[in-house]
């Protein structure tokens, strides 16, 4: 897939530092200049040193300044659609429905970009090797987690999820070190969330987290994280627009596990569709 830089640099946007910020307003605001200018000549105008601005095209996703300027040319000389377009009171309802579609697409492709195949190797492994996997999510993330129980129920990997919290935090006083908790937040900073976490990982159970911001108190306490990306609008916040990202995440391990554990995968699958079939007679 071609690196769009200034689609990364606004999927990145809110999880930089302040020098990083810096350097990110910088090149989205003179991305014409930037293609003409040297490392040096970036790192003069906002007064950081070469490695600063090195660091932050490595922090992207390339392999250095020229990298990503070869990226930004490409990008300027043949420029795209701007996925992520604002709505506004004018448009018509064919109209909101498109720019929402691309909304998701930009989504999808910011979170590829920024998923990491070793932590999906790791996240995998852990689920197939779990005795029990929960998925936990409060407010809007609970409803990601009833899909990943949807989902997983199929696999034959004995898997639970609960909406109420309280009924989540009962079940992670009882994990144990053979348990995997999926805790699912957009903004890794919710509490009763955090809370949910810290119990599973007292008792010695394996977590995964699915979040937006690798900074946040969730990322940071969890076995593996698993980031999305997503763009906030006037009509649509960031955390709504995540879903999409966070149940793709979802479909990701689901295939991964269906596949690695095939016989399994396949009684279970069998053992659900028979259950429906016989509600139907």
């Amino acid at each position: 897939m071609t690196q769009n830089c200034l689609g990364k640099i606004r999927s990145h946007y809110a999880r930089f530092s302040e020098k990083e910020k810096k350097i990110a307003n910088y090149i989205l605001e003179h991305p014409e200049h930037i293609i003409h200018s040297t490392i040096n000549e970036v790192a003069d105008d906002l007064n950081v040193a070469d490695a600063t601005v090195f660091r932050f095209c490595k922090r992207i996703g390339f392999k250095g300044y020229q990298a990503m300027k070869i990226s930004l040319a490409a990008e300027i000389m043949t420029p795209i659609q701007q996925i992520h377009e604002e709505i506004t009171e004018l448009d018509n309802e064919k109209a909101i429905a498109e720019k929402i579609f691309r909304s998701n697409v930009r989504t999808l492709e910011n979170t590829l970009q920024i998923l990491e195949s070793q932590s999906v190797e790791k996240a995998v492994h852990l689920l197939l090797e779990a005795d029990n996997v929960y998925f936990y999510g409060t407010g809007g993330s609970a409803v990601i987690a009833m899909d990943a129980y949807h989902k997983f129920v199929r696999t034959g990997i004995q898997t639970f999820a609960f909406i109420d919290s309280h009924f989540q935090l009962m079940s992670a006083s009882q994990l144990t070190k053979k348990d995997v908790a999926v805790i699912i937040s957009h903004s890794g900073t919710n509490k009763d969330t955090i809370s949910i976490l810290n119990t599973a990982a007292r008792n010695g159970a394996k977590t995964i987290g699915i979040t937006g911001f690798p900074k946040s108190p969730i990322s940071q306490n969890v076995n593996v994280a698993l980031y999305t990306s997503s763009e906030e609008t006037e009509y649509r916040s960031e955390a709504l627009a995540s879903r999409i990202g966070q149940l793709s995440l979802i479909d990701a391990l689901y295939v991964n596990a269906m596949i690695a554990n095939k016989e399994r995968a396949k009684q279970s699958l069998e053992k659900v569709r028979d259950a429906i079939a016989k509600t139907r007679i």
